[in-house]
C-alpha cells in the first residue's frame, strides 16, 4: 500500500482506458434514441456544442482533482479540502459508481446474450415475436443473473491484473476491436437500399426542430456520455503522469468518445431508414426493433443479416465492458486504499457485492413484488437514484468545490503543469467550471426532475 502510484505505462494505453471509461451503452444505446427522439442532425450538433460548454470543462475538473490527488477519488477530494466537509463528494462518487456497477452489469449481461441469441438465430421473426422473446428472456428467474455474473467474472479477472496489466492492456484489445466491429457494421449498414436516407437524418439538420426540449437532452447526453460524476475520470486521472496534458487528453477522449456514438448512429439509422422503422423508437430500439430491422434488412441474406446482428451486439457488449472496468475499478481502489487490502480482496469484495446487487436488480424487472419500492422496480430504483440525484448533484458541488474553493492558483497549476503548458484558455475554462457548468447541471437536475 505504499510507495509512489503506479501511472499508465503508455500515452495509448492512457487514452485508451480512459476513452473506454467513457465509451459505452450511452453511446451505442442512448445516444442513437436520444438522436431519434430529439429530430436526429439538429441535436448532433447542439450534443457537439455541449460537449465543449459542459462536458469537456468538467472532465479537465475531475483530472485535476484525480491527478493532484494520487489517490482514490474519496481521498483525492479529502487531500484538496484538507479533511472538511467537501471530501464527502469524492465519497459520493465512489458510492455513486459501486451502486451503478451493481445494475449495469445486468444491462451489460443482455447484451451478452444478444451476441448468443444472434449466433443461435434465436432473433428472426417479426417484432411481435422479438418484443415477447426479450420479455420472456428479461423475465427468467436465472438466465440474466448468469449473464450478469458471467460479466462482472471478466471485469473482476481484469481488475485483479491490475493497473497495466489488466485495465491498460485490456483497453489496448478492447477499443480497438471495437472499433472494428463498429466500422464493419457501419459498412454493412450504408450499402443498404434507402441507407441515405439514414444518413441524411444523422447529417442534415432540420432547424425547425431545434428547441429548449433539445438543448436540454443533448445537456444530459453530453454529461452522461463522459461518466461525469461517477469518479471514473479522477480515479483513471490518478494514474496520469506530472507530464500529461489534462486539457488535450480530454479533447481526445471527447472526440473518441462522440465519434463512437456518431459512428453508432451509422449503423442504425441508414438500417432503420431502409426498412421503414421510426428513428424515435425510444429505449427498446437496440433490444427490440433492432433484432427485427436487421433481418428484414437483409432479408434475403438471412446469415449476413444474423452476422451484422451478432457483430453489433459484440460490439455493445465490449463498449459495457469497458465502461464495467473503469467503474468496478473506482470501488476497487477506494477499498484497496481506505481500508488497507490487498487488490485482489478488494476487487472480490465489490465483484460480489455487485453481482448480489445486480441478482437483485435484475430479478426485480420479472415483476416480483417484493423486489418493487414505491411501484418501481429495484432496477429502476437504481437508475432513478444514481442517474437523476446522486450524478447531478456530485457534478454540481465538483463544480462548486474547484471553482469556489480550492484556490485558483493550484487550479491553474494542475492545468498547466506547473506553468510548462500555455495558459491561453485557462480563463475560458475556469469561467466555465464557475458560472456555466452548475448552470447547464442545475438545468439537467431540474429538467430530470420534472421541474423545467
Amino acid at each position: 500500500m505504499s510507495g509512489e502510484r503506479i501511472n499508465f505505462g503508455s500515452k495509448l494505453g492512457m487514452v485508451l482506458a480512459t476513452a473506454g471509461a467513457a465509451v459505452g451503452l450511452g453511446n451505442i444505446w442512448r445516444f442513437p434514441y436520444m438522436t431519434g427522439e430529439n429530430g436526429g442532425a439538429v441535436f448532433l450538433l447542439v450534443y457537439v456544442f455541449c460537449i465543449l460548454l459542459l462536458g469537456i470543462p468538467c472532465m479537465v475538473s475531475e483530472f485535476i482533482i484525480g491527478r493532484r490527488g494520487a489517490a482514490n477519488t474519496a481521498r483525492a477530494y479529502a487531500k484538496l479540502s484538507n479533511g472538511k466537509p467537501w471530501k464527502y463528494i469524492g465519497v459520493l462518487g465512489v458510492f455513486t459508481a459501486f451502486l451503478i456497477t451493481g445494475y449495469y452489469a445486468v444491462v451489460s449481461g443482455w447484451c451478452m446474450q444478444y451476441v448468443y441469441a444472434s449466433l443461435a438465430g434465436n432473433l428472426s421473426g417479426n417484432s411481435t415475436e422479438i418484443t415477447a422473446y426479450f420479455r420472456t428472456f428479461m423475465a427468467h428467474p436465472l438466465i440474466p443473473v448468469a449473464w450478469t455474473a458471467a460479466i462482472l467474472g471478466i471485469t473482476h479477472y481484469v481488475i485483479t491484473r491490475g493497473v497495466r496489466g489488466g485495465i491498460e492492456k485490456a483497453s489496448k484489445l478492447f477499443m480497438p476491436t471495437l472499433f472494428i466491429l463498429l466500422l464493419l457494421s457501419v459498412v454493412a449498414s450504408c450499402l443498404l437500399p434507402g441507407a441515405w436516407d439514414g444518413i441524411r437524418f444523422l447529417f442534415h439538420p432540420d432547424w425547425s426542430k431545434l428547441n429548449s426540449d433539445v438543448f436540454l437532452a443533448a445537456l444530459g447526453q453530453a454529461f452522461y456520455s463522459l461518466s461525469i460524476g461517477m469518479a471514473c475520470n479522477a480515479t483513471f486521472a490518478s494514474y496520469f503522469n506530472r507530464k500529461t496534458n489534462l486539457l488535450n487528453t480530454a479533447l481526445q477522449i471527447s472526440f473518441i468518445d462522440s465519434f463512437v456514438a456518431v459512428l453508432a448512429g451509422l449503423v442504425i439509422f441508414p438500417a432503420a431508414f431502409s426498412v421503414g422503422v421510426s428513428p424515435d423508437s425510444g429505449p427498446s430500439l437496440i433490444f427490440i426493433t433492432l433484432p427485427s430491422v436487421f433481418q428484414q434488412a437483409f432479408g434475403g441474406l438471412p446469415l449476413v443479416g444474423n452476422l451484422v446482428a451478432v457483430m453489433f451486439y459484440a460490439l455493445l457488449t465490449l463498449a459495457a465492458l469497458t465502461s464495467l472496468i473503469s467503474l468496478h475499478e473506482v470501488s476497487t481502489v477506494f477499498i484497496c486504499e481506505e481500508f488497507k487490502i490487498s487488490r485482489k480482496k478488494s476487487a472480490a469484495i465489490v465483484t460480489l457485492l455487485c453481482t448480489l446487487i445486480g441478482t437483485f436488480c435484475s430479478l426485480s424487472l420479472g415483476g416480483r413484488e417484493w423486489l418493487m419500492i414505491g411501484g418501481k422496480a429495484l432496477f429502476d430504483v437504481f437508475d432513478f437514484v444514481t442517474g437523476q440525484v446522486f450524478l447531478p448533484i456530485g457534478g454540481l458541488l465538483t463544480c462548486f468545490f474547484l471553482g469556489w474553493y480550492v484556490p485558483k492558483k493550484l487550479v491553474r497549476d494542475e492545468l498547466t503543469n506547473d506553468g510548462t503548458l500555455s495558459s491561453t484558455f485557462f480563463h475560458v475554462y475556469y469561467f466555465c467550471l464557475r458560472y456555466i457548468c452548475p448552470a447547464c447541471i442545475l438545468a439537467i437536475f431540474l429538467r430530470q426532475l420534472g421541474v423545467i
